[in-house]
């Protein structure tokens, strides 16, 4: 009996330390069960944001010029076109009379003489067929007063004949305005434009059309009055046509200066007693003429002029962005082989809108600062 309670003894107590161990191991499983679905409950961490770099911003290096020499050139320009040296608008002298006959249009080559436009007069043909009964009649009278004469009272004759002479001026009248009804041309040329329309009514003095002598052009242009100060006959002159490129020129005639108050040149009139329509006169431009006609160049075709009024050949220049100025003083700021600046007082001479000349203060092969 005794040594069988020992063994059951020992049996207990071996058996003891396992249980412990094993319900260790049950809490720790626990608990790192409830920890773990403790992490899964809480809210996700957000992400730390990741900023871009910051570079400080750079000093934008002011540009640099080198010292040149090259042929500086000023220059004036007018805008023209070109025009014949003889053109004119033709009109009628007569008033409120429709056009009957409209024989020509744009375009169209004229002889000197040709008809062009012709006046419905049928209402003067009428007052002059009628005129010429009432002399008809009149010339009766005359004949039976001249016979009475020395029998009549001076004045009493006197008035007759008046009378007589007056019926024969209006019918002269009547036939003056017939003559009047048609238009022709003043020389040969070509149509270039054409004002009216069949039908139309005309007053006196209003442009019909204009003929010009297509075969003589000249190239005419206007300029600004300062730049006319600058540049006179037999200069040479650049001429670019448009369609026909640049030509070789000369300034062959100057302007005629306008007086104030002249006609404004819109060719009205009202009435026979209108004033004929102010041409379009050369002498308002500065001709040129070329060393070759281009081919093909219409009269009206626009073009430019460029004249030269001062050139200097070898001209040491800088861009006139590096050009400074305080007060009575010029300056530049001239780059050193190592890399420093320097003030340097310049004197200057002809100036362009990109450069200037320097007549003192920098050699050829310097570097100056822009701005």
């Amino acid at each position: 009996m005794f040594m069988k309670w020992r063994t059951a003894d020992l049996s207990s107590k071996g058996a003891a330390p396992k249980r412990g161990k094993r319900a260790a191991l049950i809490v720790l499983s626990a608990i790192v069960a409830a920890t773990m679905s403790g992490c899964s409950l809480l809210p996700a961490e957000t992400e730390e944001e990741v900023l871009p770099p910051i570079t400080p911003p750079t000093i934008s290096k002011k540009p640099e010029y080198e010292v040149r020499t090259e042929t500086l050139e000023k220059k004036v320009s007018g805008s023209g076109k070109m025009m014949s040296q003889r053109e004119e608008k033709v009109y009628f002298t007569l008033d409120g009379m429709h056009i009957k006959e409209l024989n020509v249009k744009p375009g169209d080559k004229v002889k000197k003489g040709q008809l062009l436009a012709v006046l419905d007069v049928e209402s003067v043909e009428k007052e002059i067929r009628a005129k010429n009964l009432q002399i008809r009649k009149s010339e009766v009278q005359m004949k039976e007063t001249l016979r009475k004469r020395d029998e009549m009272d001076p004045v009493e004759f006197e008035e007759s004949t008046i009378a007589f002479e007056e019926l024969r001026q209006e019918l002269a009248d009547l036939e003056d305005k017939l003559g009047k009804a048609t238009l022709t041309a003043p020389f040969g040329g070509t149509i270039i434009a054409v004002q009216v329309e069949k039908g139309a009514a005309v007053k006196a003095y209003d442009p019909i059309a204009t003929i010009a002598d297509t075969s003589n052009l000249v190239v005419a242009a206007t300029f600004a009055k300062e730049d006319l100060e600058k540049f006179s006959a037999g200069m040479k002159a650049d001429v670019d046509i448009n369609g026909a490129g640049k030509v070789a020129g000369k300034v062959k005639v100057m302007p005629v200066a306008q007086a104030s108050g002249s006609g404004n040149g819109n060719g009205g009139g009202s009435g026979e007693g209108g004033t004929p329509p102010a041409k379009e006169s050369l002498d308002q431009y500065v001709i040129v003429s070329l060393a070759k006609m281009p081919k093909g160049v219409e009269r009206g075709t626009p073009l430019t002029v460029s004249i030269v009024t001062q050139r200097t050949e070898n001209a040491i220049v800088i861009p006139v962005s590096a050009l400074r100025s305080i007060g009575s003083r010029t300056y530049v700021q001239v780059v050193e082989s190592d890399g420093s600046k320097r003030e340097v007082d310049v004197e200057v001479g002809q100036q362009t809108s990109t450069d200037v000349e320097i007549l003192k203060g920098l050699t050829v092969g310097q570097k100056v600062v822009g701005r």
